[in-house]
Parts: C-alpha cells; sequence; structure tokens
C-alpha cells in the first residue's frame, strides 16, 4: 500500500493512491457523458446536479433544443397518449395543463421549462451528434467523438462513465416501400414535419394507423379536400373511460393552482388508475376479458359500419400493440371526405400508391405516419475493452439487465434499454426509477476505487430467460404485429416483464452480486487515513447515533416499501377495468 507510484502511473492509479490520503468514502472526480438532452437526459443532469458533487458533466443533444421527441415531433394532432397531469416528473407537477391530451408544443414546453428552472442548459451542448464511444485502455473510460452540426467539425471527449439517453421513438424512418423515390408529390414524414406546406384543398394520402397516424388523421380531415388513408391491419382504438380528451375550465386549473392537495389527488388518482391496470396484459385475465369487450363495443359505435369493423377490429388481444386513445379518429373514418384503402401497399409511383387490390391512389401529398427505428441497436459505435461493437452484438435480440445495462460494456448505462417499462404503465416514473438506480452505481463508483462496473454475464443470461418465461403469460406474445417484437416470431424485447410498479420496486436497490465489479489497486484503499468524514466537519453532529428511541428506518426490504408506500394509509381496493367494472387483482 505505501509503495511509491511509478511516473507512468494512470489517473487512476493515481488516484487510488491519493485516497489513502483522505478520509473514508472521499468523493473523487467523476466525468460523465450524456447523450440526449430529452426528458431522460435531462432528468438525469437535475440528478447529478441535485446529489453530487466534485463531478462534470455534458449532455450532448443532437437538436437545436432540449425535449428530444417533443421537439422533434411538429405533426398536425401530435399529442402524448398519457393524460397530462401525469406526463410529469413525480416531483414537477404542471398546473396549467390545456387538456387531458395537450398539444405537443405544450409538452415541449413543460421539459424546456424544465431545464430553465434548475438551469440545465448549462450543462447541455445542442447540435452535437454523438456518432462514437471506444474504450480507452490507457486511462479507462471512454473515448467520444462528436460531430459538430453547426460547422461539421469533429470534437473528442473523453468519460469515465457514459450515459445512453437517446432514447427510442426519436429515429424516425421512411416506410420500406418500393418506389418511395419516385414520387412526385410532396412526400411528408410526420416526425420530419414541413410546416410551409399547405393541405388546403389537397388530395391526401395517409400511410398508418398508428399512434401518429390516428392523432393526425382528425387534426387534418377538415382542411383536406379527401384524405385516403391506407391500413395494413386492424389495430385497438378507444378512449379510456373516464379519462377521454377534456379541456380542463379556468375554474378547474385555479383550483389546481390554488387548493391544497387537490392537484395531488387528481394525480394521484389517475396514476392509480393507470397502475391498476396492468392486468389487462395478462392472457386469460378478466381486466383482459371485459376490456376487449368493452373496447369492442366502443368502435363499433363510432365506426358504425360492418364493412369497416371487420377490417378495423383486431381478432387479437387488447393490448398486443400499445393502445392509443384516438381521440376522434374512428369517427373520421366514416366522414364523406375519407377513404379507407384496407391492405398493402404494392409500391409507390409518381401519382401515388399503388395497392395489392390491384388499384392506384393518386394523391397530391403523402404523409407517411410509418414510425421509427424501434430497435435498440445504438445508432453509433459503442466500442467496448474487448473490441466488441454494442451495435453488432444487439443487431437481433438485444439482452440488457434490466433495461439500463449490457455485459462486457463496462461504465455503460442505458435509459430505456430493452426490455424496459416502456409499454407496461405509466412511463415518467419508470425512468425517474432508472435515473436513480444509474445514480446509485455512479456513487459507489465515486467513493470506492472502483475501475469498471457492469454486470455479469451470467446476471444478463438469467434475466432474460425470466423475461422469455413471463412474456409466454402477456398478450403481448399474441399473433399481431408490433415494435414490440425484434420480429414478428421473435422475443419480445421492448417491455418489462410486470407492471410499472413492479419494475420500480426491482430496481429500488443495487444488487451489487449481480455485478462485475473490478478495483485500481487494493480494493479497500477508499478506507482512506482513517478519519470519517463526520470528524472532518466542524458543523455535524458527532454523536448522531445516540438518541431517545429507537427511530432507524427499517432494515428489511418489506419494511422499507411499507414505509415508502404508506402501506395501511388507504382502503382496500379491487381493481377496476376500463369498462368500470370491479374485478378481482389477481
Amino acid at each position: 500500500m505505501a509503495d511509491v507510484l511509478l511516473p507512468t502511473a494512470t489517473p487512476l492509479e493515481k488516484d487510488a493512491a491519493q485516497r489513502l490520503e483522505g478520509p473514508i468514502h472521499a468523493e473523487r472526480h467523476v466525468r460523465v457523458v450524456c447523450i440526449g438532452a430529452g426528458a431522460s437526459g435531462l432528468l438525469f443532469a437535475y440528478k447529478m446536479q441535485k446529489h453530487f458533487n466534485n463531478f462534470s458533466l455534458t449532455v450532448y443533444e443532437k437538436n437545436p433544443e432540449v425535449a428530444g421527441t417533443w421537439y422533434e415531433n411538429k405533426y398536425p394532432g401530435c399529442a402524448c397518449d398519457v393524460p397530462s397531469h401525469n406526463y410529469t416528473w413525480s416531483f414537477e407537477p404542471k398546473l396549467d395543463w390545456s387538456a387531458v391530451y395537450p398539444p405537443a408544443n405544450e409538452i415541449f414546453d413543460y421539459f424546456d421549462g424544465f431545464a430553465n428552472k434548475y438551469q440545465l442548459k448549462k450543462y447541455i451542448k445542442t447540435r452535437h451528434q454523438v456518432i462514437g464511444a471506444y474504450w480507452d485502455h490507457n486511462i479507462g473510460g471512454y473515448d467520444v467523438k462528436i460531430r459538430d452540426l453547426a460547422n461539421g467539425v469533429i470534437v473528442s471527449d473523453h468519460c469515465d462513465i457514459l450515459i445512453n439517453a437517446s432514447g427510442i421513438l426519436n429515429n424516425w424512418k421512411w416506410p420500406a416501400i418500393p418506389g418511395l423515390n419516385k414520387y412526385k408529390g410532396t412526400l411528408l414524414h410526420t416526425a420530419n414535419w414541413d410546416d410551409s406546406v399547405s393541405l388546403e384543398g389537397k388530395h391526401v394520402g395517409l400511410i398508418g394507423n398508428g399512434s401518429s397516424g390516428i392523432q393526425v388523421l382528425p387534426a387534418i380531415r377538415e382542411k383536406c379536400k379527401k384524405v385516403t388513408t391506407f391500413i395494413r391491419e386492424p389495430t385497438w382504438v378507444s378512449p379510456v373511460q373516464g379519462l377521454e380528451q377534456h379541456k380542463f375550465s379556468d375554474q378547474e386549473k385555479s383550483e389546481f393552482a390554488s387548493k391544497p392537495g387537490a392537484l395531488t389527488e387528481y394525480r394521484k388518482g389517475i396514476e392509480t388508475g393507470l397502475n391498476a391496470q396492468f392486468g389487462i396484459f395478462l392472457k386469460d385475465n378478466a381486466i383482459n376479458k371485459d376490456t376487449t369487450e368493452y373496447m369492442m363495443a366502443q368502435m363499433k359505435e363510432k365506426l358504425g359500419n360492418a364493412y369497416l369493423e371487420g377490417k378495423l377490429i383486431p381478432d387479437w388481444a387488447v393490448g398486443c400493440r400499445r393502445l392509443t386513445p384516438g381521440v376522434n379518429y374512428l369517427e373520421s373514418l366514416t366522414k364523406p371526405n375519407v377513404e379507407v384503402v384496407y391492405g398493402e401497399i404494392s409500391e409507390v409511383t409518381e401519382k401515388g400508391c399503388l395497392c395489392d387490390n390491384g388499384q392506384e391512389y393518386p394523391v397530391d401529398v403523402l404523409i407517411c405516419a410509418t414510425g421509427f427505428d424501434t430497435s435498440f441497436k445504438p445508432r453509433f459505435p459503442v466500442v467496448n475493452p474487448a473490441g466488441e461493437n454494442l451495435q453488432d452484438k444487439w443487431a437481433a435480440d438485444p439482452e440488457s439487465y434490466l433495461g439500463l445495462a449490457a455485459d462486457g460494456y463496462p461504465n455503460y448505462f442505458i435509459f430505456l434499454g430493452p426490455n424496459c417499462p416502456i409499454g407496461n404503465g405509466p412511463v415518467l416514473c419508470a425512468i425517474e426509477a432508472q435515473a436513480d438506480w444509474i445514480c446509485k452505481v455512479i456513487d459507489h463508483f465515486q467513493v470506492h476505487n472502483i475501475a469498471t462496473v457492469a454486470p455479469t454475464r451470467a446476471a444478463v443470461k438469467d434475466f432474460v430467460a425470466y423475461k422469455d418465461w413471463f412474456m409466454r403469460r402477456t398478450v403481448w406474445a399474441d399473433p399481431c404485429r408490433s415494435w414490440y417484437k425484434s420480429r414478428p416470431d421473435g422475443p419480445i424485447v421492448a417491455l418489462w416483464p410486470g407492471s410499472a410498479l413492479h419494475y420500480i420496486e426491482a430496481v429500488k436497490e443495487l444488487r451489487l452480486e449481480d455485478l462485475d465489479v473490478r478495483y485500481v489497486g487494493n480494493r479497500f484503499a477508499w478506507l482512506g487515513n482513517g478519519y470519517s468524514q463526520t470528524e472532518l466537519d466542524d458543523t455535524a453532529d458527532w454523536a448522531y447515533y445516540i438518541r431517545e428511541r429507537d427511530d432507524d428506518a427499517p432494515l428489511t426490504t418489506g419494511g422499507r416499501r411499507k414505509v415508502l408506500t404508506k402501506s395501511g394509509t388507504v382502503a382496500k381496493r379491487t381493481a377496476v377495468s376500463w369498462s368500470g367494472k370491479e374485478e378481482a387483482r389477481l
């Protein structure tokens, strides 16, 4: 331990030696790079700023502004399909949402306002796109290559910890339809919208009936001379009872702002309802069966057309694909100026779409509401100490540790990685849980002489085996075409094997037994010079453990959960399906 360091010692080795001269748990400097300033990246910056000392952080964002997908998506009708007051951080409510499902610009304003309120933009470099991250064998950590989009110059950075917060639904793609480049009219994609294009009096073609297509049609229909919407498969579309679109009145907004507890009670009520619906995703569950009946009746009522009912109502269970509220979408399909073409588009011609019924449909404007590249493969090389690129490893069936990390890739952590809770219930609370987990790992890294930390291969293998076993019990495994799967007959790679609350509790504490932790030199160098940091703090209570009663926090997992969730303070409840019927929860 007292060996003199050689002049060739690495920064990590020098740091480990210096720790011997400081108190226990001294916080060494940690350099962090985060990729993406969308919701996850902003929350991570907030958590680092709130909880850490002696760190440096740079967040690289390819767009000119923050908020990720909520900056990029500006198509008519763009909105979130989660009720607005619950599409906020748990600790950061917004008082003045205009509606249950507000337009996208309000959601952008929320996240942009969050960044401004907490002065997070000082960490962010916009118009900087990460193009590669490579493990540095000499000093550890990652050498990060970034393209400065303002001038095209490639710049370099280095970090001890690399965070990928680039998200899932922001890498848009054109549909794989032959001849798309032949089209002579105006071609648009919902995620790359051109506001200068007028749809007034035009014959518009709309490809897709996913979330974007369902929002676009009602928003453009009245201004268009005609809309021909191309649908290749059915999907469940219906507002959820009690969460239909609703514009908040001035009185409601005033009560949210001035009446103590009113907004919290409202938010808790919605969140409780969202969390109570997990049973809908389980095969042969009473909630799923009842919800299927309810939504089928709603769709039939709104369509009122036997042909459309036969084509658009699925024969697979509700929940197999992501559910979308679909405000006024079904009603729009029945309007005189809307033509529904069901089937495959064989090719795009100079005039429009040639379908598998042999008919060509000429249109003035063709809108592709065809979504994103939802593979979890990184959009840039991430190369580990063995020289392996994560793009190759995750090209087919990506495997993660709890949606947070990849085995073999030390000091690299991910928001919304494979098998994260992106469609299991409320998502922002799950992102908060991920941020807390990542921060706990960084804290452990910072106060110990750790060189690298990553999940073990055995831990990832066991998690994937459990996940695959569980998914057979869910409707997600039904034969529907969904971005939840890497391919129609492949494993489910986009969802967590459980509810959102299940995920929060699963990642609440670090399972160090699942992690491959490697140290610089002696693993106990963090014990330092024998002093506690408490003794070096003249403002601290040096006898803090002397008290009049046992007020310790619970030492058991179950005890901590009961305190955290205020167990015993709520009357026993039964789950309520979307039709309003009470059902047993299990």
